[in-house]
Formats: structure tokens, sequence, C-alpha cells
């Protein structure tokens, strides 16, 4: 068996380092749906609580939850899907199911009382999952979770964020801003 000369072991070094390299770039920027998402009307998704009103029916109105599969348990109707709906089509929803023979003209309005946590991860002072507010920065998140760590990279994070009900990751400034059920990864620095 012949020895490697220098020219094929240059070659597979180089290789090896471009294969190395390009394991390491598992994270790309976000994609451009992650910032219309943060400006498109306000998605429902499993652990929203919602503020529901029937007009003149105070037995309807009430708080309901969306459950893991993505539905509420409402009154007289049963199951309604809510995953995926904005709070005009689900108050649209409601309203058509109680006119089947229930109500004669349905007033409903919807508003959410408590939206799903947002959870911060990695170099921060307390990782875990945190309330979501309207308006909420990558960096206001990062102060909730108690700052960032000493060895914590304070120029990028990574979000993972559900959209159109495909779960994304990309790399986001901390000013971008964020919305319910996010996840934010603080990395840690190089030097």
């Amino acid at each position: 068996m012949p020895s490697p000369t220098p020219k094929s072991v240059l070659a597979l070094s180089l290789a090896v380092i471009a294969a190395a390299v390009a394991g390491c770039t598992t994270y790309q920027p976000a994609p451009k749906s992650f910032n219309q998402a943060t400006i498109q009307p306000y998605s429902l998704d499993s652990g929203d609580r919602l503020r529901v009103t029937v007009f003149e029916q105070p037995s309807l109105t009430n708080t309901y939850t969306v459950d893991q599969a993505g539905y509420i348990a409402f009154p007289l109707v049963g199951q309604v899907a809510a995953r995926g709906r904005t709070l005009q089509q689900l108050s649209g929803d409601l309203a058509g199911k109680l006119k089947q023979g229930y109500l004669r003209d349905p007033d409903v309005t919807i508003d959410v009382d408590r939206y799903r946590s947002v959870f911060v991860m990695g170099e921060v002072g307390q990782p875990g999952q945190y309330s979501y507010v309207p308006g909420m920065t990558v960096q206001n998140a990062i102060a909730v979770a108690g700052g960032y760590s000493s060895r914590a990279n304070q120029r990028t994070v990574d979000v993972t964020r559900k959209i159109n009900g495909q779960v994304l990751t990309g790399r986001v400034r901390i000013s971008d801003p964020i919305i319910a059920g996010d996840t934010i990864y603080v990395r840690e620095r190089l030097f």
C-alpha cells in the first residue's frame, strides 16, 4: 500500500475541516416568516386562556383555556377548534354554532385573558417558563429571566417558533419582538 502524498493529506484535512464547519452551522438566520409572524393577527394555540363574552348570556360568559389538542370546551356546542384561529375567527365560529338552535342572534366577543408562556433557556440567570406580554422583545424576556450570565453571547439568540404548524429556529437580534409560545436560547460566547 503506497504512503499518502502531502497533497492527499492536505485535501483530506480540508475535507474534514469543511465537514466540521458545516456541522456547526445548524442554525440559520431567521427566515422572513419570523418577522411576518410578529405583525400578523394573534394566532391561538394550546395554553391560551380566553375571556368569552356572549351578550346578555351570563351563563355562557366565562374564561376558557385552549387545551393540548387545540380546542375549547364551550357550553351547549361542545368542542370548538381554536388552534391557528384568530380571535375574530373563533368569535365567528362560536356565534355560528350558537345560532344552530341555541340563540337567535348571538353577539360573541373574545379577548385573551392570559397568553401562553415563553421559554428562556441557556446563559441566563434563571432559565424557565415566563408569562408573555404583548410587545415583548427578546431583551425583555432575558431581563425577566434574570439577565445574562457572565458567559452569555449578548448580540444574538436562537428563537424557536411555531409558524403555520411548522417549528422553525432562527438567529435573531435581542431587539427583535417575540410572540407567545416562543423558546429563546441564549448561547455561550466563544471568547
